[in-house]
C-alpha cells in the first residue's frame, strides 16, 4: 500500500512539473499593440517634425504555470522609449529618455475559437533630459524646458476578451506614488487590436490597432493612439513589423508630461 501510494505521489508530481515552464518561447498575454507604453525593440521616424522615438527593451515570461482553468504566467518588464532629432552627417541627439521596469502577472483562459483573460503591471517609471536637449550655441536648455525630478510607480489591470485575431480589452491604472503631484491618479482606457492571419502566406499579417486613455477628471481630454501595419511572422511569436503610427495627447515622455502633442510616424519593430 505504501509503495502504491508513493508511485501515485511521484506520478503526480511529474505531471505537475510538466504543467510548470521557466522562460517559455512565446509570451502568455502579448503587448497591447496599440498602447503606448508597451515593450518594444525599434524606431518610428515622425513625419511631420524633426523627431524620432527609439525604443529598446522586452517583456518576458520567467514562470508559466499550466492549469484545466487557464495559464497562469510571471514576467518582468525592462524597456526604455527615447526622443531623438535628426541632423545633418547621421547624427541623431537625445533629447530626452523613459525607463520603465517592473513585473506582470498573466491569466489567459483559451477555448475553441475564443480567448479571455488578463495582464496585470506593477511598473516604475523615471524620465530624464540627455544631453542633446541642451543647446551648447546658446548655452542653455532647449525651449527654455530645464530637467526636472519624474516619476511614476503605478499598478495597471488589463482586462480582454479575444475572438480569434481579434482582441478588445479595458484597462485601469492607479499611480500609487507620483513626482511630480497630480490631480488624478486614476486613469481608464480602451482599444482593440486585430490581426488578420494567413493573408497570402502563413506569415505574413496585417494588422490594425486602436486606444484610448483618459483619466479620471471630468475635464480631462483624452489620448488617442492608432496603428495599422503588417508583420512578416508569427502574429502571436516572433517577427517584424512595419506600421504606421498616429498619436494625438499628453506626451508619452515624462520630462514633457503636461504638453499636449499630435503627430503620425513610420516605424519598425521586432518582436523577440
Amino acid at each position: 500500500m505504501k509503495k502504491t501510494l508513493c508511485v501515485l505521489m511521484l506520478m503526480s508530481s511529474l505531471q505537475f512539473a510538466q504543467q510548470l515552464e521557466f522562460f517559455p518561447n512565446e509570451l502568455n498575454v502579448n503587448p497591447f499593440v496599440a498602447n503606448v507604453i508597451e515593450p518594444k525593440l525599434g524606431f518610428m521616424f515622425k513625419t511631420e517634425v524633426n523627431e524620432l522615438r527609439l525604443d529598446i527593451g522586452n517583456t518576458v515570461d520567467i514562470a508559466l504555470l499550466r492549469t484545466t482553468s487557464g495559464v497562469i504566467s510571471m514576467g518582468a518588464d525592462l524597456f526604455t522609449w527615447t526622443l531623438l532629432r535628426k541632423e545633418n552627417n547621421f547624427h541623431f541627439p537625445v533629447d530626452a529618455v523613459d525607463y520603465l521596469f517592473g513585473l506582470n502577472f498573466g491569466f489567459k483562459k483559451s477555448v475553441h475559437d475564443y480567448a479571455f483573460g488578463a495582464r496585470l503591471r506593477i511598473s516604475h517609471i523615471s524620465a530624464h533630459f540627455v544631453d542633446g536637449h541642451y543647446d551648447k550655441e546658446k548655452l542653455s536648455w532647449r525651449n527654455t524646458r530645464t530637467p526636472r525630478v519624474y516619476s511614476r510607480e503605478f499598478i495597471e489591470l488589463m482586462p480582454f476578451y479575444q475572438y480569434k485575431h481579434l482582441r478588445m480589452y479595458a484597462g485601469f491604472t492607479y499611480l500609487f506614488n507620483v513626482n511630480p503631484k497630480v490631480e488624478q491618479r486614476d486613469l481608464y482606457q480602451l482599444g482593440f487590436d486585430y490581426f488578420r492571419k494567413d493573408f497570402i502566406t502563413d506569415y505574413l499579417s496585417p494588422f490594425i490597432a486602436y486606444d484610448v486613455k483618459i483619466s479620471g477628471s471630468t475635464k480631462s481630454t483624452p489620448n488617442h493612439s492608432f496603428n495599422a501595419g503588417i508583420k512578416f511572422g508569427n502574429p502571436e511569436g516572433k517577427g517584424i513589423s512595419l506600421y504606421f503610427h498616429y498619436y494625438s495627447g499628453w506626451s508619452i515622455h515624462g520630462q514633457y508630461f503636461d504638453y499636449r502633442e499630435k503627430y503620425s510616424g513610420i516605424g519598425v519593430n521586432l518582436d523577440l
